[in-house]
């Protein structure tokens, strides 16, 4: 598989074409954003250790039933992936209020919700991925009710597996962003990533943000929160 020019460059990401047509590859970036590109900066090894982390956890969650675009880890920072058409939907699972929740709630962060939240954005920076419910998904065409519930119950599903395994490395799940795609057979598949950047990572015991939190927030630490979920996950 040869790589070939590329197709995309994102706020974290650069994808490019391969002489496979159903693959792609991906080239994780040290490069950081916030607030929708408002805020951007650096954080000195972090397309590593984000591409490291993702390939660990969707080769876990397809151990555990759960289809990805992962192929192959082809170096340190760069991975191969199944061509898929993503969905224009930003899935956010929420376990415990923090963020825009909390915010938005008025809820102190870190209150326990009763049950798991799910929460849909439509992707689109310069509207500022505006929250969309099931009507405005199925008014707009972009993704049926089947492929909704599929996206929902795999979310639910993702949740579990990751919070039980963060737990034991003594991290808790507070909320994350996934992403889905249609694959060549237009079957839903998870894409994108699973990483400090699209999940709020807390210490169990100190409540320690290990995330990109500390980035947005000025919080300093940045580079050694994301080596320490590195360390705790892959014991690099």
């Amino acid at each position: 598989m040869e790589k070939l020019e590329q197709l995309y460059e994102g706020k974290a990401k650069k994808v490019f074409k391969t002489s496979d047509p159903n693959v792609y590859i991906v080239d994780y970036k040290d490069d950081a954003t916030a607030g929708n590109g408002a805020k951007k900066g650096t954080i000195a090894g972090k397309g590593t250790i984000n591409n490291r982390i993702t390939n660990h956890l969707m080769q876990l969650l397809e151990k555990h039933g759960i289809p990805t675009h992962f192929v192959k880890e082809l170096s340190v920072c760069e991975t191969a992936v199944r061509v898929v058409k993503i969905v224009p939907l930003e899935v956010i699972v929420r376990n415990i209020a923090a963020g825009s929740l909390a915010a938005r709630l008025g809820l102190p962060e870190g209150t326990k919700l009763n049950s798991t939240v799910l929460e849909y954005c439509y992707k689109d920076d310069a509207l500022g991925d505006p929250m969309v419910n099931e009507y405005h998904i199925a008014a707009m065409g972009w993704a049926t009710e089947a492929e909704l519930k599929t996206i929902a119950e795999m979310s639910f599903k993702i949740n579990k597996v990751l919070g039980d395994y963060l737990k034991d490395a003594g991290i808790e799940l507070i909320d994350f962003k996934l992403e889905f795609g249609r694959d060549a057979k237009n079957k839903i598949i998870l894409a994108d990533e699973i990483s400090p950047d699209t999940c709020r990572f807390w210490d169990i015991k100190t409540k320690e943000k290990l995330d990109k939190d500390r980035f947005r927030r000025d919080l300093g630490g940045v580079e050694d929160a994301y080596r320490e979920v590195l360390k705790r996950l892959l014991g690099e």
